[in-house]
């Protein structure tokens, strides 16, 4: 895996010197990404720079090399990623004697080759893999940014500066844009409301005003004549979910589960390519357990596993991950970390995101990430899998919850909210606590409160897009804390609208798919791993994989109320059921209970109230009183105020 940069046009490229120094420092900044070698490429007359840092996986050799020119001289390409099928596209290039000499074994310079036999456009569609790249055509004289299909590595973008120091500025991560001088360093305060609401910053917003994020599954050109960014979908998730849906698998669950075995192992395979060390996160759960099994079922050796584990109840899955790979033979390394080890990351999150994101298993995720970087270099995981085959309980209690919402009048409706909220969750809590030894053992203990009160929140809803934008939202309503923002879009339920056809399970599904999973699970793995030079592969988003997984019906997906029934099926071809049949566990840490011990004094630092006026984002009274509220147990506010304290932590870097 790699890290990218660069830019053109502005007034660096009348000094050789300054243009050579800029693009140094904004490599520089990306040298976890790879660590390996650097690389840089420089057209004065043109006012181009590309830069690149490189962790060697294929071909480890200076064929590799890049900044990479293609056979024709005509493309120029920075390039982060793995292009899986790259041999195949080989022997098709090789075959048709569209090339007659290989400098190495690269896909880099596969994808130039491809480029030059049949444009840039083309070759892209025919790639399968992850990537994040930038190709400068010297004869079109423009710049062409591209994102994988489903977002697994990142690509920002934007002009900056004015008039002559206007220039357009690229790269893998917000850190190595801001080496530049002409970047704006200015929060975009309705950015700031889409990150308080879903706890990550959506897509194609960033942080900052003036740049932005590449989507997935697009392309996009820009030249300096003319300066117009030109946008282009090259595929859409949410067009194969509508294309899946009007042609699904028609054959019975064991047919689908023979279908979906077979091509996760072909992808799998391909996955397993590398010139380095390679292994797999493994929890003991369906998704990470159906990779390893798969893996472990094509390999002649055993595969080097890894689990981190925890001494608090409710948050260690390490004893299960140790049975399964027990049961599979895998090379299983475990670590069991305390509390201490948990905190003593939190520090390091403000280097690892370079914007402000704020799901807390971005720490366990960092942990398990550095133990696998001691002994392997790529690292497969099992993310995506609760995406493409309907994995979180949340589907399932959404259609629930509003099959009965919607028969009951609004009006009633919004008077029982209004009821719910007249009463403070704490007053809830008491109520309910009285009720202890007579309610069953499994409801004693819930903040009865806090649920009502998020009920509340989401008994108006208007309808099923609604209600799970609501669900879904870490604060429902963020003009409520920021101050200065105007942005009232709910861009979760902008998706639905190409959706027509579709059931609303998979409609929540799809909208975790182009949310949800680029934009925070890949986020958190991404820069994990990349923060100790780790790669990570994802089979699960395979794009064949996951236009198959597209075509299987809600009901062999979902079996008596239990979702990813048909890769449970494939799984318990290779590890027994009860192994892996337990209730859902998130990969999370204990952050309500830290933020009220040993985290306090440094959240009270954070939260106090002079801070907070004085910088300007947030209404410091609703703040101090959620955190008062949280430090008294009277209600948790664990993911607001998570939120807001990761933000503060990144502001403290950013300002």
């Amino acid at each position: 895996m790699c890290g990218i940069a660069g830019f053109f046009g502005g007034e660096a490229f009348d000094e050789q010197e300054s243009c050579r120094v800029y693009l140094k420092d904004m490599n520089e900044a990306l040298t976890h990404r790879g660590p390996d070698s650097d690389g840089y490429w420089l057209d004065l007359s043109r006012k181009v720079a590309l830069g690149h840092r490189r962790l060697a996986i294929v071909d480890l050799s200076s064929a590799g090399h890049q900044p990479m020119a293609s056979g024709s001289d005509r493309y120029v390409i920075t390039y982060n990623g793995e292009i899986y099928n790259s041999d195949k596209i080989r022997e098709e290039l090789t075959k048709s004697q569209l090339v007659e000499n290989w400098r190495g074994h690269s896909d880099t310079e596969v994808l130039l080759a491809g480029f030059d036999a049949w444009g840039i456009r083309d070759t892209i569609s025919r790639v399968t893999g992850m990537f994040a790249l930038a190709v400068w055509d010297k004869e079109l004289e423009q710049l062409t940014l591209v994102r994988d299909r489903i977002g697994e590595k990142p690509l920002y973008y934007g002009w900056q500066g004015s008039g002559s120091n206007r220039v357009f500025l690229f790269g893998s991560e917000l850190k190595a844009l801001k080496q530049h001088p002409q970047f704006t360093n200015e929060v975009d305060r309705n950015s700031l409301s889409l990150y308080m609401r879903y706890s990550y910053v959506p897509a194609p917003h960033s942080i900052y005003k003036g740049i932005s994020k590449v989507e997935p599954g697009t392309l996009i050109t820009v030249s300096l004549i003319q300066g117009d960014i030109i946008l282009e979908k090259y595929w859409n998730s949410l067009d194969v979910v509508r294309k899946g849906a009007e042609s699904p698998f028609e054959g019975g669950a064991a047919e689908i589960a023979d279908g979906l075995e077979e091509a996760l192992k072909k992808t799998i395979s391909q996955q397993m390519m590398a010139d380095v060390p390679l292994g797999a996160f493994l929890s003991g759960g369906v998704d990470s357990s159906t990779v390893v099994a798969l893996m472990q079922s094509q390999s002649s050796r055993p595969i080097n596993t890894f689990t981190i584990g925890f001494n608090e109840a409710g948050f260690n899955e390490a004893e299960f991950a140790k049975s399964v790979a027990g049961h599979l033979g895998t090379d299983h390394t475990e670590l069991y970390v305390s509390s201490q080890d948990a905190l003593d990351v939190i520090p390091k999150l403000r280097n690892l995101y370079c914007e402000p994101f704020a799901d807390s298993s971005q720490i366990p995720t960092f942990l398990v990430s550095a133990l696998a970087r001691q002994h392997v270099t790529v690292s497969l995981s099992g993310d995506g899998g609760d995406e493409l085959f309907c994995g979180y309980n949340r589907y399932l209690f959404a259609k629930k919850l509003w099959k009965g919402l919607k028969i009951t009048p609004p009006a009633v409706r919004g008077l029982v909210g209004k009821t719910i909220k007249s009463i403070p969750a704490a007053g809830w809590n008491k109520a309910f606590k009285s009720l202890d030894g007579i309610t069953a053992d499994k409801f004693n203990g819930i903040s009865w409160g806090d649920k009502l009160q998020k009920g509340a929140g989401v008994i108006d809803s208007s309808d099923l897009p609604d209600l799970y934008q609501r669900l879904v939202s870490n604060w429902q309503d963020p003009s409520s804390v920021v101050i200065g923002e105007n942005q009232s879009e709910r861009l979760l339920s902008t998706h639905i609208l190409s959706l027509t056809g579709v059931d609303d399970i998979r409609k929540m599904m799809a909208i975790d798919s182009v949310s949800y999973l680029p934009d925070d699970i890949l986020v958190k793995v991404d820069r994990a791993a990349m923060g100790v030079s780790l790669e990570t592969r994802v089979p699960f988003l395979d794009h064949h994989i996951f236009e198959f997984a597209s075509r299987i019906p809600l009901s062999k997906n979902l079996r008596n109320g239990i979702g990813k029934a048909v890769l449970r099926d494939v799984l318990y071809r290779h590890v027994p059921k009860e192994l892996i049949e337990r209730p859902k566990m998130g990969f999370g840490v204990p952050i309500g209970d830290w933020l009220r011990g040993p985290l306090r004094d440094w959240a009270e630092e954070l939260l106090s109230e002079s801070r907070l006026s004085s910088q300007g984002f947030f209404y410091p009274n609703v703040v101090r009183k959620m955190w008062l509220e949280h430090l008294k147990g009277m209600r948790n506010w664990q993911s607001q105020l998570w939120a807001v304290l990761m933000f503060q932590v990144w502001l403290e870097d950013n300002e």
